[in-house]
């Protein structure tokens, strides 16, 4: 059976790259909010009406809202409760996976737009929260496809941090765009399972016995059970056995010894 190469020690040129990965990740993030943000400051010093750049379903000049939606929020409370999701869920993303985020990103923006646009409600949809929805899905389902050690531990912490998001794809409140977060969520599992490959898995860890032919095939022969033949014979059967039987004789107890101990 073929073996998987040992990692090596972490280099320089490693430490170097990662450090280069996290700063691509982080970045990249930081954009997408300060996009966010630039938007709605804007917005609220010049006075413009945010629903312009909402979503409004199966209205042609609504179609404008699928890529500017995600820059528009209610009320300062609503920008706020998506900051700090879509801070961690983007940067998540942009680290773990750096050429499906290129792809994905894009993909569950577009997606959970037009989602909405064709099937939601009669109002105006805004906010970022379908994207978050869109990447906490996204991570999730990576997990469970790739089972790296990676994204098994990024699945995991999303869904412990905000698996609650799973929630409000149902309706519950009036003013909360569900469709949104519904759609965005889809796009989020159909982007995992298109681009689950892009990026390659990392290195399966190998131990330093499994190097040594002799050692790997000492500790096989250990865990393989004996042949039959080769099991020594503790009582052999004889003749006089089949004809007359074998009576086993236990030396009776001396009253004078101490009674077996109680087991409990």
């Amino acid at each position: 059976m073929d073996m998987a190469r040992p990692i090596p020690e972490p280099t320089r040129t490693a430490v170097a790259h990662d450090r280069q990965r996290v700063r691509y990740a982080v970045l990249g993030a930081a954009a997408l909010l300060a996009g966010v943000w630039i938007a709605w400051i804007a917005a609220w010093l010049l006075g413009w009406s945010l629903d312009d750049l909402g979503i409004e379903p199966r209205r042609l000049h609504g179609l404008i809202g699928v890529l500017t939606a995600p820059f528009a929020h209610a009320s300062f409370e609503h920008l706020m409760s998506n900051t700090l999701p879509l801070a961690l869920l983007a940067t998540l993303t942009l680290y773990c996976y750096p050429r499906a985020a290129r792809l994905a990103l894009p993909l569950i923006w577009v997606l959970s737009g037009l989602g909405v646009w064709l099937f939601a409600r009669d109002s105006v949809h805004v906010g970022a929260s379908g994207i978050a929805h869109g990447l906490m899905l996204f991570l999730f389902v990576m997990g469970l496809i790739r089972r790296d050690r990676l994204a098994v531990v990024t699945s995991l912490v999303v869904f412990f941090l905000y698996g609650g998001m799973l929630l409000s794809v149902l309706p519950r409140e009036q003013n909360v765009s569900f469709e949104y977060h519904l759609a965005g969520a889809l796009a989020g599992v159909l982007a995992a399972f298109l681009l689950h490959a892009r990026d390659p898995l990392p290195p399966r860890k190998r131990y330093s016995w499994e190097d040594d032919d002799a050692t790997a095939a000492m500790v096989d022969d250990e865990l393989e059970l004996p042949h039959a033949h080769d099991v020594p014979v503790l009582w052999q059967r004889t003749p006089a056995d089949d004809r007359h039987g074998r009576v086993i004789k236990f030396r009776p107890r001396d009253p004078g010894d101490s009674p077996p101990p109680t087991v409990h």
